[in-house]
């Protein structure tokens, strides 16, 4: 096709599959309908000229918390997909934990109406699986779900109405979800810490009375991670489950994912950029805006996610954004234990794997792969989502390499800027440009330009059992 388009995307270098072309992209109703030769004359509407700049397929961030419509202070579907605009994500993929909890069809179509009415990236949803029953979970697939979460811990105190149907601390009970959810044919996340684990050691760090960085991390121990994993894992091999573990933390639970990947599981890795980029070293200098369960560990667990990466048991680099209000924060001031866990990450993501494209960790595709192109193989987005192809949906991220993202937390978008103490002043070599959802320029590189309720609604088109994945 030749134009006119209703978007020319001119200039840039094209993340296509393993290399970067020197392409133009022409989008005709949202869809990219045309990868022309750099400087090819053509007629379009809209051009947005990408002239030293790189082209990735759209961000797809698989690990959001935004918890709307139950928490507005602490941010709402407007204020958080305009945060992920900013940082070049078009696609969240939001958790089910909210009030009530998303455990029915009933609630799904309900959070469903109200994302619709102001999300500015497209959005996906999970639904909790423990407390329904086969048919109501099949309901929930119906209605679109993206996948479904468990978590092996039990729910925080005060908060049960917001994990029903996740929190699963019975090993039984997490047997009889996961063959549920198995029937479904959908991914199952897991967040996987031991419950008795974590129960042996907040006593003894409580009866210390340490309140500190330090004592976080000493209630929440790697090993409870790893025999989590282990043991969840090995009820999804009887099952025949598909099972994705949320944000690996340390070496420990990452050789326990690698051990259960090589004899032939049907089971994907992610971890986070706080995981990445900070050690316990930052926690103690952030303060309670680092408080994140699991904890961030030390540098020799950082070095080997990293690690993860290279050889590819850790396929998904995902921000598990979780926003706290100022207020929530800072009535707990120095008491990590009692601090609520969460920080906000949309506008952090992309510029963390930038910075290690810069550092020659990872290549540029490869980034691409791990922000975009596995996840949307993993849940079932590909190939409408995750690669810039034709017949795809038009959503793509831009990229300076040769610029610089300095964070400001006064200059953030998310509601939750007042708690981004531990991303504070942070460097970044490389930043988001534009950001384009179907085709509609959402953000110019300083500004958000899309409207509320642009986003589409994005649900699983195939399931795919195992993600391509290649490092380079």
């Amino acid at each position: 096709m030749k134009g006119p388009f209703d978007l020319l995307v001119r200039g840039g270098d094209v993340v296509v599959g393993d290399a970067l072309q020197a392409l133009d992209i022409g989008v005709e109703g949202g869809r990219i309908v045309a990868l022309l030769p750099r400087g090819s004359a053509v007629a379009a509407a809209r051009v947005l000229e990408a002239a030293g700049k790189a082209v990735l397929p759209g961000v797809i961030d698989t690990h959001v918390h935004v918890r709307a419509p139950s928490y507005p202070e602490r941010g709402t579907v407007l204020s958080e997909t305009r945060a992920a605009a900013a940082g070049g994500v078009t696609t969240i993929l939001e958790m089910p934990i909210a009030k009530p909890c998303c455990a029915t069809a009933e609630i799904l179509r309900t959070r469903r109406a109200h994302f619709a009415a102001d999300a500015v990236v497209n959005f996906g949803l999970y639904g909790a699986p423990a407390a329904a029953s086969a048919g109501e979970l099949a309901t929930m697939v119906d209605e679109g779900a993206v996948a479904f979460k468990i978590f092996t811990t039990a729910a925080p105190p005060g908060r049960d109405d917001e994990f029903v149907g996740l929190s699963v601390p019975d090993e039984g009970e997490q047997r009889a979800a996961i063959a549920r959810v198995a029937a479904t044919g959908l991914l199952l996340m897991v967040h996987a810490e031991s419950e008795p684990l974590l129960q042996a050691a907040g006593r003894a760090v409580e009866a210390s009375g340490a309140r500190d960085a330090q004592a976080h991390g000493l209630a929440r121990p790697p090993v409870a991670e790893a025999v989590a994993i282990a043991k969840f894992l090995t009820l999804a091999r009887d099952v025949g489950a598909r099972v994705h573990i949320a944000h690996v933390t340390n070496k420990l639970a990452l050789d326990v994912v690698r051990a259960f990947q090589a004899i032939g599981t049907d089971v994907t890795a992610e971890t986070c950029p706080h995981y990445l980029l900070f050690t316990e070293d930052d926690v103690a200098r952030a303060g309670v805006d680092a408080k994140i369960n699991p904890p961030i560990r030390g540098e020799a667990d950082r070095e080997a996610l990293w690690q993860g990466i290279a050889d590819g048991t850790i396929t998904i680099v995902t921000t598990d954004h979780a926003p706290f209000s100022r207020q929530e924060k800072d009535a707990v001031q120095g008491d990590m234990l009692a601090a609520p866990p969460g920080s906000p990450g949309l506008e952090f993501l992309v510029p963390t794997l930038l910075d290690a494209v810069a550092a020659g960790r990872i290549t540029l595709p490869a980034a691409a792969r791990l922000l975009s192109t596995n996840g949307a193989r993993r849940y079932g987005l590909h190939p409408e989502r995750g690669e810039i192809r034709l017949c795809a949906a038009a959503d793509l991220t831009l990229v300076d390499l040769a610029a610089e993202t300095v964070v400001d937390p006064a200059r953030l978008l998310t509601a939750a800027r007042a708690c981004a103490g531990l991303y504070a002043g942070r460097r970044f070599r490389g930043r988001v440009a534009a950001t384009v959802v179907g085709g509609q320029l959402v953000y110019d590189g300083s500004a958000v330009t899309g409207a509320p309720g642009g986003g589409a609604f994005v649900r699983p088109t195939e399931v795919t059992r195992e993600p391509e994945v290649q490092f380079g």
